[in-house]
């Protein structure tokens, strides 16, 4: 077959972090997982670094990295995320693309514009940006300059297509519809339609005099089909789909490819993931097909005929690029207007204008360039070091070794990234103004606003008048100043609410005195702590410094924690040594006497009315203190349903033997006191007792059921940590008790997730086979048959191939 194949994948999340903690925060509406990064992740990201690929009987044969055999770009905001919080996936990822390059001599990886907003959008100044940081990031993580770079939504326009070509990228991928007219290099234009452009060559395209970009442009029926079909149920059916394209009418001995979002892997189709790994083997193995990446076959196939394009348009618009500035009538549900997105984008394009402008303005006394100090800000973004940090600035700034130079400067670079960040498509792509993406970008927004005013202009309330006529869909959320105030406004960080989270947190836990709390630096000093009964007095000073401008304040905190969750607590700053002594003074003299509303009217006396209670903690915190609050009463209740079931197991046995309905309160105390003792069973590092399968007859004999929210996590937990320790020296021990845990989970009727199980198998003891002692082989062949995998691909030792 002389045809090759390339399948492109868009892996991309928003930056989900917290614009002020730089972090992601619990996002609950992607329970069970702790955020959406992390829940897309197990369902792709990691899926897609070891998928496997199933014999006939459904058993594992192979696993393999799907990066390594398909064509991706990966979100710079999504992969500083991978680098930080899933780095096996991350690293995976990175290994692709250098097999990639052995095996084709070009990577797979091509790069994106750092934070997917909309280029045709944006003015030429940011567009570069964009693409200077994408590149910047790129470089960091691969080693290698981008020979590539996916378009967000592959939004595009001339302008956008020059500055690439400007950059030095050589290619970038469309949809087919986005193509207007093309010819032979010298011949006449004729106009294409997606049906009748051929996808199996590059096409040029010079967007600009002296400029010029190779364009592929994928099969879009058969991307449809993957993305928005069924064609992700089979392997089989996806490989011979492919097929169907390379041996069509139209079709020449070319490239057949096609591009999808990442995310249809696995995350938008179950085990889609699988499908893709069983297609490209069948194509290789079966036909002698040839998968390759783009850059490989540029690189054989240079452009023979031009293209021109239809401008502004995109892949997810039918409408062009209106769905990210309009109610164009592109949505994900149809009973709700998108009348918002019109002032939502007048309004960020206001404040971007706004901020541009004190940017230069500003930023002439602080850089020799503000603009390409900007540009060149992205080497502060990807390491934010002290080392790095002193080399930007005195490659930029005018004055680099005065005092207040870093933050002014940081402070300025930091406006601009949030601002650029304000503009990622997701606040538009979805169907109402409060929905999570929206909300994130106006969090962005707020930041913006902040560091702004910080620089001396005020721009919160003009801003609110232009957003105020965004109408959403939600009543309780009725516009955009409502949003504003309800969603956004309570999520804004400023040093006065990190000190006060930092000194009612240390009520309730030991925390160092030189502390990191997300993104700030908090130094406790002069502290006093007084305690009488369940009451406690805390006063101190607390220096804040923000890793993000290096600004530093140095506040005075009292705290008053009156018992359980109720605490009081004020902040004040510009207060010297003295004015912080005075005030700790008088507030423990009045503590002393035992007057605790005295204590409470003297801090409001001196700090101002405004306080602080544990509602004000940062979220996971907040979380943490009620749930170590709350335990101490759960001991109780589960004490006091131990001594309900013991004391009634007899009672309980006869009303069952007398054929009498058992009390729902028995049955409770069972149910509860039993779980807890499993927990505990699969929690230790002993070996599982035989009281746990007691524990499980018992629950049957009460016909309970067994809560897998609560117990499969500790199954997987218990499982994967005996093949770790099974990679040691007591090899036989560890995979009996990887067998009896799943023995157990089989009598609980408890189904675990074996994903990372079977990988830690397939890495760590398979390749031990072949010089295994005969038990240890048995061994090995039983837990094989337990965790899924073909015995025989075990005994051949191609899991991993």
């Amino acid at each position: 077959m002389s045809a090759r194949f390339c399948i492109h994948g868009h892996f991309y999340q928003p930056a989900r972090e917290d614009p002020w903690l730089e972090a992601v925060e619990v996002e609950d509406s992607a329970a069970p997982a702790h955020d959406w990064n992390e829940r897309v992740t197990a369902e792709s990201y990691a899926p897609n670094a070891a998928a496997r690929i199933l014999d006939a009987s459904g058993r594992i044969v192979r696993i393999v990295n799907n990066y390594e055999r398909i064509s991706f770009n990966v979100g710079p905001t999504l992969f500083g995320w991978l680098e930080r919080t899933a780095p096996e996936t991350y690293a995976a990822i990175l290994r692709a693309d250098r097999a990639s390059a052995a095996a084709l001599g070009r990577g797979n990886a091509i790069a994106q514009p750092y934070t997917h907003l909309i280029l045709p959008l944006a003015s030429r100044r940011d567009r570069l940006t964009q693409v200077l940081w994408g590149i910047a990031d790129f470089r960091r993580r691969f080693d290698r300059p981008p020979e590539g770079m996916w378009l967000p939504e592959t939004a595009v326009d001339l302008e956008t297509l020059a500055v690439l070509a400007d950059c030095g990228i050589r290619f970038t991928i469309l949809a087919p519809h986005q193509a207007a007219r093309t010819r032979a290099q010298g011949g006449e234009w004729a106009e294409v339609n997606p049906a009748g452009l051929d996808i199996t060559r590059p096409y040029l395209c010079r967007p600009a005099p002296g400029r010029q970009i190779a364009l592929l442009f994928y099969h879009g029926a058969a991307a449809q089909e993957i993305a928005f079909q069924r064609l992700l149920e089979s392997g089989e059916a996806l490989a011979r789909r492919l097929l169907d394209v390379a041996d069509g009418p139209s079709a020449r001995a070319g490239l057949i490819h096609v591009a999808t979002d990442g995310e249809t892997y696995g995350h938008h189709h179950r085990f889609g993931e699988m499908a893709l790994a069983y297609a490209i083997d069948a194509l290789e193995r079966r036909t002698g097909a040839r998968m390759t990446n783009y850059a490989a076959f540029l690189a054989d196939h240079p452009p023979t005929h031009e293209i021109r394009i239809h401008e502004r348009t995109s892949w997810s618009c039918v409408h062009g690029i209106e769905r990210w500035r309009a109610n164009c009538g592109c949505r994900t549900r149809g009973d709700w207007h998108q009348r918002w997105r019109r002032p939502l984008r007048d309004a960020l394009d206001w404040l971007k204008a706004q901020a541009d402008a004190l940017f230069e303005e500003a930023g002439v006394s602080v850089f020799h360039d503000p603009w390409a100090a900007r540009d060149a800000y992205i080497d502060v973004v990807l390491d934010r070091t002290d080392p790095t940090v002193a080399r930007f600035l005195a490659a930029h700034a005018r004055r680099p070794g005065e005092a207040n130079t870093t933050p002014a400067a940081l402070r300025l670079l930091e406006m601009q990234r949030h601002a650029m960040l304000m503009f990622a498509s997701d606040g538009w792509f979805f169907d109402d103004l409060a929905g999570l993406e929206t909300v994130q970008i106006l969090c962005h927004a707020a930041r913006v606003l902040q560091l702004a005013g910080a620089a001396g202009r005020d721009l919160e309330r003009p801003f609110l008048d232009r957003i105020r006529p965004a109408e959403g869909n939600v009543p309780a959320y009725a516009n955009g100043e409502a949003v504003y105030d309800r969603l956004v406004r309570p999520r804004v960080v400023d040093h006065r609410r990190v000190a006060a989270h930092a000194a009612i947190l240390s009520l309730f836990e030991d925390r160092p005195s030189d502390d990191t709390i997300y993104a700030f630096r908090v130094v406790r000093r002069q502290e006093r702590r007084l305690a009488r009964g369940p009451h406690t007095l805390l006063t101190g000073r607390a220096e804040v410094t923000s890793a993000a401008t290096a600004e530093s304040e140095t506040l005075s905190f009292a705290a008053l924690h009156f018992g359980g969750p109720d605490v009081h607590c004020c902040v004040a700053s510009e207060w010297d040594d003295r004015a912080h002594a005075e005030t700790a003074d008088a507030l423990v003299r009045i503590y002393e006497t035992g007057a605790i509303a005295e204590v409470v009217r003297e801090m409001d006396a001196r700090f101002g009315r405004a306080f602080y209670t544990v509602r004000d903690l940062f979220t996971e915190q907040r979380r943490a203190v009620l749930a170590h609050l709350s335990a101490e009463t759960l001991a109780d209740l589960e004490a006091a349903h131990r001594r309900l079931y013991q004391g009634n197991r007899g009672l309980m046995a006869t009303m069952r033997a007398a054929d009498v309905p058992v009390p729902q309160e028995f049955l409770t105390a069972a149910a509860l006191v039993t779980v807890a003792d499993l927990q505990r069973a699969l929690d230790a590092s002993q070996p599982l007792p035989a009281a746990a399968w007691d524990l499980v007859a018992d629950a049957r004999a009460w016909n309970l059921a067994m809560p897998e929210a609560e117990l499969e996590p500790r199954i997987r937990a218990r499982i994967e940590r005996h093949l770790i320790e099974a990679d040691g020296v007591f090899v036989i021990d560890n995979l009996k008790e990887v067998e009896r845990t799943l023995d157990l989970a089989q009598e609980m009727a408890v189904t675990p997730n074996l994903w990372q199980a079977q990988n830690l198998f397939a890495a760590r003891l398979a390749p031990r086979i072949a010089d295994a002692s005969a038990e240890v082989r048995r061994a090995l062949e039983r837990v094989a048959e337990r965790l899924h995998f073909s015995v025989d691909a075990l005994r051949a030792g191609t899991l991993g191939a």
